[in-house]
């Protein structure tokens, strides 16, 4: 009897696709960063908390990607950062064939940088390569220290790990020796960044990153 995996065939699939995106952005001189972690761990706010930092140094723009609703977007918009809304349609993740459809809706020729913010979970959009020139996920303090040896494809997969939520490090059991060893246990490469979006604490240096690696691109 011939067994055919087909989890495998899409996945192979969707990573020649991919490559052929990021070649597709490469020409066009856009930047794609996949942004991604747990519900409610501040992607959003992150990305506000951006804004100030990278204005004048960069035209960017956001695709929010949801199974459902557009309160993220609203939020984007009303801050006046270019955004447009990706329903998924209860699938939990992206892959590059749904992110080339939400980029064709974008008018991304003015833009050096695309964030999508992918569908709020640790499992799913570690998956799949969207494109994306960069992978980032934001792991908050409230979450615990031991999210990397939990969920260990998302750290395996993302580049970039954004600490949000600083502010109250004194409050939760969270030790930044402890994530920092169990992150690059899964990622040597990793590289780590400590910020609180609501104060505003270590986002320049963030902000500094990504306008260095987009220059890079460009």
């Amino acid at each position: 009897m011939k067994i055919i995996e087909l989890k495998q065939t899409i996945l192979d699939d969707n990573d020649q696709d991919a490559q052929v995106l990021r070649k597709e952005l490469q020409e066009k001189k856009t930047f794609l960063v996949n942004l991604m972690s747990s519900p409610g761990s501040g992607k959003t706010s992150t990305l506000l908390a951006l804004k100030p930092y990278l204005e004048g140094r960069l035209q960017w723009g956001v695709m929010e990607a949801d199974i459902d609703s557009d309160v993220d977007t609203q939020t984007l918009l009303k801050a006046e950062i270019p955004s447009i809304q990706l329903h998924t349609g209860g699938m939990c993740h992206l892959d590059a064939d749904m992110t080339r459809q939400g980029l064709k809706a974008f008018d991304q020729d003015n833009l050096d940088l695309i964030v999508l913010e992918n569908i709020g979970n640790l499992v799913c959009p570690a998956e799949f390569d969207t494109g994306a020139h960069l992978n980032m996920t934001i792991l908050s303090v409230p979450e615990g220290d031991d999210k990397p040896i939990k969920y260990p494809l998302m750290y395996e997969k993302s580049d970039v790990l954004v600490i949000n939520k600083i502010d109250v490090l004194e409050v939760f059991d969270f030790q930044k020796e402890t994530v920092e060893k169990y992150a690059r246990f899964r990622n040597p490469d990793i590289q780590i960044f400590y910020i609180s979006a609501l104060t505003g604490e270590g986002v320049k240096e963030l902000a500094d990153f990504l306008v260095k690696k987009v220059g890079e691109q460009l």
